[in-house]
This record gives C-alpha cells, sequence and structure tokens, in this order.
C-alpha cells in the first residue's frame, strides 16, 4: 500500500494534511505521479491540465507528513483506514482537529462504526465531516459547488473548517448532526448504482426518478434506524437531496453501473472498476454489502427493499431488470 500525503501550509496558520491510498499494484504509476505532481503541480493522472496551488506539497513519508499538523484531512477509500489510523497511533497532536471525506462504514459484530467515530476511537480526537453534492472534476475547474460540515458540539471548530475550504466557487456550510451528514454520503452512492442499472437498461427518466425518491426515502430511514438523532433538515443540505442527484447523474458509482446493467451482469464490478476508473476505487458496493449485512442483522431486510434488491443485483443473484419487479405479493417499492 502506498501513502500519498499532502500537507498545505495556510494562510490562517493551520497546517492542513490530506491522505489518499493507493494500492501496491499502483506503487510506479502513484510514485510517477506524485513526482510529476510535485515538479509540475499538476496530478496528470487524475486531473490533467489542472494546475495545483503552489502551496500543496506532496510527501510520501506519513510520519513527516503528521508531524506539528493540527488539521488533519482523511480522503481514502474507507477500505484502508483501518492500517492509516494504526500507523498514526501516537504520532499527531493531542489538540488536533480532524474532518473525514470517507464514504463508508465499518460493520462489526456489536453494530456499524462511523468512519468519524473510528478515527476520534483510534486517534484520540474529535472528527468532524464533509459531504456534499461536489465532483471533483468540476471542482478543480472552479465551477459551483457546495458541500456540509457535519460537526458534534464545538461549533468554532466547525467554522474554522468552513473557513479552510470555502471558496468564491465552493460554499459550505455547518450542520450540527455528523452522523446525519456522514451517513447520506455515504448511502448516496447505494442509490447511484440503481440508478446506473436504470440507465444501463434504458428504463428512463421517469424511472430514475421514482429510484432516486425511493432511494431517499430508504437513506433517512436507515439513519434513523442506527441514529435517533439524526436531523430531517440534514436531508435538504447539499450531503443529502443534493448529493443524491449529483452522484445519481455524474459520479462513478452511476457510471459502472451503467455498464454492469449494459453487459447483463456478466462482467464483474472488479472487473469494470479496473477498466473504467484507471486506479480510482468503485466506494458504493463495498457499501451496499455493508447496509446489507446490517439490515440482515437486524432482520429489517423487507423495510429496505431497494437497498436489498441493489446488494442481490450486485451479488449476481438477481439480474439488472430486477431493479423494477412488481408482483401481487411483493412490491419492491411499496408507496
Amino acid at each position: 500500500m502506498v501513502l500519498m500525503i499532502i500537507k498545505l501550509g495556510l494562510n490562517q496558520g493551520f497546517q492542513l494534511l490530506v491522505v489518499a491510498v493507493g494500492e501496491v499494484l499502483l506503487l510506479n504509476s502513484l510514485l510517477s505521479t506524485l513526482s510529476t505532481s510535485a515538479l509540475f503541480m499538476e496530478n496528470v493522472k487524475y486531473l490533467p491540465g489542472i494546475k495545483l496551488g503552489k502551496n500543496v506539497i506532496a510527501d510520501p513519508d506519513l510520519d513527516n507528513a503528521v508531524e506539528d499538523a493540527n488539521m488533519l484531512v482523511f480522503v481514502t477509500p474507507h477500505q484502508f483506514i483501518d492500517n492509516i489510523c494504526k500507523s498514526l497511533v501516537g504520532k499527531v497532536r493531542s489538540d488536533a482537529e480532524a474532518i473525514s471525506l470517507i464514504k463508508g462504514m465499518e460493520v462489526k459484530i456489536e453494530g456499524p462504526c462511523l468512519i468519524s467515530t473510528y478515527i476520534s476511537e483510534q486517534l484520540g480526537i474529535n472528527c468532524s465531516v464533509l459531504m456534499g453534492a461536489n465532483l471533483a472534476n468540476e471542482i478543480a475547474e472552479e465551477k459551483f459547488s457546495e458541500a456540509t460540515v457535519g460537526y458534534r458540539n464545538n461549533r468554532e471548530i466547525a467554522e474554522q473548517w468552513v473557513q479552510l475550504f470555502t471558496t468564491p466557487y465552493f460554499m459550505v456550510t455547518p450542520v450540527q448532526d455528523v452522523e446525519g451528514v456522514e451517513l447520506c454520503g455515504t448511502l448516496k452512492n447505494v442509490v447511484a448504482i440503481a440508478a446506473g442499472f436504470v440507465d444501463g437498461l434504458d428504463m428512463g427518466n421517469n424511472t430514475k426518478a421514482a429510484i432516486i425518491r425511493f432511494g431517499l426515502r430508504e437513506m433517512r430511514e436507515f439513519c434513523k434506524l442506527l441514529f435517533s438523532s439524526v436531523k430531517d433538515d440534514t436531508f435538504f443540505e447539499s450531503c443529502g437531496v443534493a448529493d443524491v442527484i449529483t452522484t445519481c447523474f455524474g459520479g462513478r458509482n452511476r457510471k459502472v453501473a451503467e455498464a454492469f446493467a449494459r453487459n447483463g451482469g456478466k462482467r464483474s464490478f472488479d472487473e469494470l472498476e479496473a477498466e473504467m476508473l484507471q486506479g480510482q476505487k468503485l466506494q458504493g458496493v463495498t457499501t451496499v454489502r455493508e447496509v446489507y449485512e446490517v439490515l440482515r442483522h437486524r432482520g429489517l431486510l423487507e423495510l429496505f427493499p431497494l437497498f436489498a434488491t441493489v446488494h442481490e443485483i450486485c451479488s449476481g443473484c438477481l439480474p439488472p431488470s430486477a431493479i423494477v419487479i412488481y408482483s401481487e405479493k411483493k412490491n419492491i417499492f411499496p408507496v
């Protein structure tokens, strides 16, 4: 596993750490990208033609990158967060603040654990979250978009994150609802996969709109099932309905799910991911499995027919066309 760490020196006096992770198979290409980015201030692999700020410094040494940093930003496929946190134990400042942009959750025997909670528990520091309707390539092109910072108790810390991330073309809003914001960012990928199936089967806009509505409803119910404190208003922030819409029309989970459906489910998501994403990771399929395990363990699959059906399709138990199955005995999407 290769760690690519970017430390940003900011005028406000903060040090900002962004952690991104690649697999060992990508070692040569990642180091090449890292070196090229450092020389030409450009990510030639994922954002060609976009110049990075002069205050971006690529550092392959994780220990060196976190030294004296007081604000840490975690941006990595969530399957790598365990090893990252373990390597950081005892090496971060006790007064450091963290924020997670990671979509996903850790499913344990005792129940699901949000990534922000896991980071807090492992490193002993507070962790907020940042989610929202913001595709990376559009932000890089400075097209207007927005995001939501989810925080627990300290509004002052939330405002610091807002100050750090806000630009004339990127608007950030703080919401005191870490669980709601983080789960919205996680679950939207499940809905996006369902939307991709619809696109791959050329079912049209009416069907896609219905899938989005069903998905939003199940997202809200799932969030409240796990955390009764989740606020309804959170679903109307950028992290909620806006992110669902964006991801269902422009995200990579939708894109790969469309290809999966067009191939009749005969090519695996792993194969399509490797072919289509150039080394980027597809988070939605992992999240689908995690959500399914939570619901199965609690005996609640029938109450979440869309989430359950997406899992059955992804695992090969049902064809992509099952996304809109209706029968007299079971309406997949009860109104």
